[in-house]
């Protein structure tokens, strides 16, 4: 293990531990230091400790496939991410910036449209737009919030500073990962957090417990507050059940719950109905009441956007709150932030390409092999083109669905995302790429977690760390250095 930290180097990558072969960055010294006294059987035996707690806490993530869904347990790596905090406290700045704006921005879309009318973001971008409720016009929740619970993804290029990848406001998922991710390396290398002062990030569950109780519509009253899943088949079902337990709100399907003739939810319980305030809600948009949307629905509740709308009950996140998810959207968001705050982003965006306009769509295509082209509204690294990585054909036929539908399709440089060293096949040590998903709270207050999931690109070379595309994840160390 001493000799694989000498010999360790990620290239012309920016990594997150090392500075060079041997050397660790500041923040990260004391657990550098400590791994390389471990022996190679030390590491084994630890790495293995790891594994069998995801197997006796039942981690696990669900991925779809033709042949069925696969449950597999949760891929970890025992060495950290390490930031400092002095780094940290910009990007949480940034983040409770980027959200108080995006609030703003669609509480305005769905009243008065003040960007549109003033020039900020073409109209037809929301009239194009697949995230866009109609239903939801008219509508003020709690603080005027929409996405009380964000989820988004940074990235540190070969300069180290962070930017924003994409926003999450519509379903954000991950953030049992990062508890669970602590408590695994807790158990595996207990002596680093008796030696360092690392951020806690347990307090997630009562934060948000205090973010949902603060919607509840009735005041002085303890609030019923339950988790709304699609059931156990979700790949996101044990984040659901997790939640649940930990905040100890019920965790319902729709079949739990009905809207009464006075327009208020219901759950059933074994002595009756017990109305319910605020639901956290991890079902989409277009499933969550058969009666204003998908008519077949049978995950959602019919009545509830009645319920919602009349104040009887509180929804997080709101119906509608996904406009802002729009990768489209997200290219605006720097201006949003002036407009609606007044300042300029303390965190950049990624330089990105709208193929809608002539200019740019033109640069895209003619630089296909390069650039990493993303359509406007899927997740979890589904329908994206890896350009340097594509073949010929996959170029060709993404062209063509460019061509087809340029306001699906953004594009944007493939950055050089950091690295992290990573314990590999036969516990060798080697760079991986990596994001961070830190999670906002937005309420009455705003919070940040202090770090984030963190997830790895597993497969050498690769940019994609989705667990549905074969990445991993690490705990993530906020510390003072």
């Amino acid at each position: 293990m001493a000799n694989d930290w000498k010999n360790y180097s990620s290239g012309d990558f920016f990594d997150e531990l090392m500075s060079s072969p041997g050397n660790a960055r500041q923040p990260a010294r004391k657990i550098v230091s400590y791994l390389k006294s471990l022996s190679a059987e030390d590491i084994a035996a630890r790495r293995q400790a790891a594994e069998s707690t995801i197997r006796e806490m039942g981690v696990s993530f669900t991925v779809y496939s033709e042949g069925g869904n696969i449950d597999r347990a949760w891929p970890f790596d025992i060495i950290p991410r390490v930031i400092s905090n002095k780094q940290w406290a910009v990007a949480e700045a940034g983040l409770k910036q980027r959200l108080r704006a995006l609030n703003l921005f669609i509480n305005d879309l769905y009243h008065d449209q003040k960007i549109i009318k003033d020039g900020i973001i073409p109209e037809f971008v929301l009239k194009q737009s697949k995230n866009y409720r109609k239903e939801c016009e008219g509508i003020t929740p709690p603080f005027g919030v929409w996405a009380h619970i964000c989820g988004t993804d940074l990235v540190r290029a070969g300069d180290g500073e962070f930017y924003v990848l994409e926003d999450n406001l519509r379903v954000p998922s991950g953030v049992s990962y990062m508890l669970e991710n602590r408590a695994i390396t807790k158990r595996v290398l207990p002596e680093l957090f008796e030696q360092s002062e690392i951020a806690p990030v347990d307090d997630y569950p009562a934060r948000l417990f205090d973010t949902l109780a603060a919607l509840s519509p009735r005041k002085g009253k303890k609030p019923v507050i339950v988790v709304l899943t699609p059931g156990i088949y979700n790949s996101a079902y044990f984040e659901h059940a997790y939640l649940a337990q930990q905040m100890g709100a019920e965790l319902v399907e729709g079949s739990d719950l009905v809207v009464d003739s006075d327009d208020c939810v219901y759950m059933k319980t074994i002595s009756g109905l017990e109305r319910v305030d605020v639901i956290y809600r991890r079902i989409d948009d277009l499933f969550l009441d058969p009666e204003v949307f998908d008519k077949k629905s049978v995950l959602g509740v019919a009545g509830l956007m009645r319920a919602w709308r009349a104040g009887n009950v509180a929804l997080a996140n709101a119906p509608g709150a996904g406009v802002a998810d729009d990768k489209v959207v997200y290219a605006y968001v720097p201006q949003v932030i002036k407009y609606y705050l007044d300042e300029d982003p303390i965190l950049p965006n990624v330089e990105t390409f709208l193929c809608y306009d002539d200019k740019q769509r033109e640069y895209v295509l003619a630089n296909l092999d390069k650039l990493v082209v993303k359509p406007a509204n899927e997740s979890g690294g589904y329908g994206m083109l890896v350009g340097p990585h594509s073949t010929k054909k996959e170029r060709e036929t993404f062209a063509g669905l460019i061509k087809a539908n340029p306001r699906n399709y953004v594009a944007q440089p493939t950055l050089a995302l950091s690295t992290a060293p990573t314990l590999v096949e036969k516990n060798e040590l080697e760079p991986r790429h990596l994001d961070l998903r830190p999670f906002i709270l937005q309420g009455n207050d705003i919070y940040v977690t202090r770090g984030g999931l963190t997830r790895v690109a597993m497969k050498k070379g690769s940019l994609v760390v989705n667990s549905s595309q074969g990445g991993g994840s690490k705990d993530t160390w906020i510390v003072d250095a």
